[in-house]
């Protein structure tokens, strides 16, 4: 398991094999700092102190409790039991499995560090209180951002100095979409987000000439090209059901700046398409994305367990065929 609240799985070397998979995932070590958990009710705290819980049945951990929520102070942040960006676990032998593939292996090698500081964040002050604040408190949120936003940089340059001259692509997250739109107004995104996201961007690009992949679900046209500007070189996962996310409209409008990683539908092809839907949705995200390169075509988000087997393996399927550069692809041929 590389990540417990989101349940992401390290996929057996057998499986990606099987499906002629590119890239090949550096798992950050264990915190020598152990959570504090509670195995009898699916329950721990991680270390910013929020409590997760994983309901019966539920795929995910949810937040059940924020531990800056409610009427706090500038002082409440600053004298907060903040985690150590300096745990040596989390490096440990770190360089040399990242040695093994760079020098074993032709995979693209992909190193996933901390999110820079809205995740963290709104976890840490809660949902309610953190919208609240970026528009009443601005001085407080500002206060608690710069203080998760120092951790993760310090986070970050520990693993880059170990491996940033092994590594092909970082990844780092921050979800700044939902379905409709941005989580906030493109305008508070500038004022609030943007220079702080460019910061801890510039520290990977100090630290590293790989490329920066940067994960944000959601709808999030509207800031795209703000993205760019502040050192995105790849946007994932390209949620096509989001709104705006128009896969030709975003070949066409910032395709010569970005690429682009993922478009395949989770939400409504995967999960209940058939066989043939599947092979129409992998062509046309190919016709959209791939012109000219800057196309890595993967689902968009987790498989989730319903998803129809057949489905999955149509996925990789039609994308080594439709997808191959070859004279006898016509897709590819037309494409070039």
């Amino acid at each position: 398991m590389m990540h417990r609240w989101m349940q992401v799985a390290l996929v057996d070397e057998e499986i990606l094999r099987f499906f002629d998979i590119d890239t090949r995932r550096l798992a950050l070590g264990k915190r020598d700092i152990p959570l504090e958990c509670n195995l009898e009710d699916e329950t721990y705290i991680d270390q910013w102190g929020v409590v997760r819980r994983k309901p019966p049945g539920a795929l995910y951990y949810e937040v059940i409790k924020s531990p800056l929520v409610g009427e706090i102070s500038i002082s409440d942040i600053v004298q907060y039991p903040w985690p150590d960006p300096h745990d040596g676990g989390v490096t440990r032998g770190l360089r040399e499995r990242a040695q093994v593939l760079r020098q074993r292996t032709d995979f693209a090698v992909v190193v996933t560090v901390p999110a820079a500081f809205v995740h963290y964040t709104q976890f840490i002050r809660g949902f309610e209180d953190w919208y609240i604040d970026c528009v009443n408190d601005v001085r407080l949120i500002e206060t608690l951002f710069d203080a998760v936003l120092e951790i993760n940089i310090a986070s970050v340059q520990e693993i880059l100095h170990e491996i940033g001259d092994l590594v092909d692509v970082v990844v780092t997250a921050d979800d700044l979409g939902d379905q409709r739109g941005t989580i906030v107004s493109p305008a508070l995104f500038r004022t609030l987000l943007k220079s702080r996201l460019k910061r801890y961007f510039d520290e990977i690009h100090r630290l590293t000439e790989a490329k920066l992949l940067f994960h944000t679900c959601g709808s999030v046209f509207d800031i795209v090209r703000d993205l760019i500007e502040i050192g995105v070189d790849v946007l994932n996962p390209i949620q096509v059901s989001a709104a705006k996310m128009n896969t030709e409209r975003l070949k066409t409008e910032v395709g010569a700046k970005l690429a682009f990683w993922g478009a395949i539908d989770t939400q409504q092809v995967l999960s209940y398409g058939s066989v043939s839907d599947v092979e129409a949705e992998v062509k046309q995200r190919i016709i959209d994305l791939a012109p000219g390169g800057g196309y890595v075509l993967s689902a968009v988000h987790n498989i989730q367990p319903g998803v129809p087997p057949e489905n999955i393996c149509e996925m990789f399927r039609a994308a080594q065929e439709l997808g191959a550069f070859s004279d006898h692809n016509p897709i590819m041929k037309a494409l070039a």
